[in-house]
């Protein structure tokens, strides 16, 4: 189960994933008393549960996260790969790579400070790009004497959005927790005898198990490639749909390279074959480290994956300063692609609640407004249909340093040459 941990920047996200990590054993103590000295080190005592997932040297001083980390823990249910999302908006680029992983998200908010502007913001990409499971962890108790009107104040303040972007607010659990002091996040805590439902790891045990596609065609988004002596090339990504195996041959698009897959590891450990879902390295012999990028496809010769001469795709604008007109080219963000597209058509606005279309080819759409549009893409980008290959047909459209707009492919042109 990949779980990815969202919200504002300052709610306690980094100090909860922590308590997760300790709390189950997955960090041991001598690592935690190394952390404490490295926060002392700091002048930031108390914050060395934050530490946990920042690896960074610069986040340990600014005390904020800025790439994703991914690390394991056991609970008696789940296998899980944590990833810990940046909450600060400049980094909203790195978390939609993350949301884009997940199964599944804990959301965290502060009961002290209730849902910000970018809590909002998360819930929403979050919706955007398919995550159907969610709980919402009200943090940051203790601040408030674990007093139940704190809890039920946020509660609210949530759910009211919740409803806005179409979340079936009866399904999400909401958890009362302390992530600094542990209240309700492994084990069930005594300071609040008002709330009767779990703590907040046996909610994420309550999580549906995400499907495995694996009879779809090999889909594996490519994160990072590295270079390591005595290996070779080692591509990094997570397999979405179908699988890999040592011994394969694969193609990676856009560039149409083949390699043989040599080794597949994952945390340390060597796998006979990747599934989805799984976050690989795996070694390949044929191709150099600058023949494979972050934003590339890995996929099967006898079906590779789809670059898009152009697409249409159904959006939503989140938050546009003035209005997007045909001839407007924003940054797609799309699994772990990162391309200027620009929008060549505006085809029609819909009507959100009732899903009809409410005008034929505007001249304009604006913050709020649903609609579909055509595309084309700047450079080679790989897209699928959302209904064919769901993680490889969402995106998010950034600009001026914000998510402008979400979406998802309904219709592509493949490129032929």
């Amino acid at each position: 189960m990949n779980l990815i941990f969202i919200g504002h920047v300052d709610h306690g996200k980094s100090t909860t994933v922590g308590r997760v990590l300790f709390d189950t054993g997955a960090i041991s103590e001598g690592d935690m008393k190394k952390l404490q000295d490295k926060a002392k080190e700091f002048g930031m005592e108390g914050t060395e549960l934050a530490y946990v997932m920042d690896n960074l040297k610069e986040e340990r001083q600014r005390g904020m996260t800025i790439d994703l980390s991914h690390k394991k823990f056991e609970s008696q249910k789940y296998y899980y790969t944590i990833i810990d999302a940046p909450g600060h908006r400049d980094f909203v680029k790195n978390m939609i790579t993350g949301v884009s992983q997940a199964d599944a998200a804990v959301l965290v908010v502060s009961c002290v400070e209730g849902p910000q502007a970018q809590t909002k913001e998360h819930i929403f990409l979050a919706r955007t790009l398919g995550i159907k499971q969610l709980i919402i962890a009200v943090n940051k108790m203790d601040r408030e004497t674990y007093a139940q009107a704190a809890f039920d104040r946020t509660k609210t303040a949530v759910t009211e959005f919740l409803k806005q972007i179409g979340y079936k607010v009866d399904e999400i659990k909401f958890i009362p927790i302390s992530g600094l002091k542990g209240d309700n996040v492994v084990k069930k805590s005594a300071n609040m005898p008002w709330y009767t439902g779990p703590a907040l790891l046996e909610a994420c045990d309550q999580f549906a198990p995400p499907e495995k596609p694996v009879d779809k065609p090999l889909r594996l988004p490519i994160q990072e490639a590295y270079t390591i002596t005595g290996i070779g090339t080692v591509p990094v990504g997570r397999v979405e749909t179908g699988k890999m195996k040592p011994n394969d041959t694969i193609v990676f698009m856009p560039s149409g390279m083949k390699a043989e897959v040599k080794s597949i590891e994952m945390h340390h450990e060597q796998l006979t074959e990747a599934l989805p879902g799984d976050n690989v390295g795996f070694s390949v012999k044929g191709i150099g480290k600058n023949d494979v990028h972050r934003g590339d496809v890995a996929g099967s010769p006898s079906n590779p994956p789809t670059v898009v001469a152009e697409f249409t795709a159904q959006i939503v604008v989140l938050n546009h300063p003035t209005v997007i007109a045909k001839g407007y080219t924003p940054v797609f963000h799309a699994h772990t692609a990162q391309v200027a597209c620009t929008f060549t058509e505006l085809l029609k606005k819909i009507d959100p609640k009732t899903g009809q279309v409410a005008q034929e080819n505007p001249d304009f759409i604006k913050t709020g407004d649903v609609a579909v549009v055509k595309c084309v893409p700047l450079k080679p980008l790989c897209l699928e249909r959302a209904k064919d290959f769901p993680p490889l047909g969402r995106f998010a459209i950034r600009d001026m340093g914000q998510t402008v707009a979400a979406g998802m492919v309904i219709d592509l042109v493949p490129k032929t040459n």
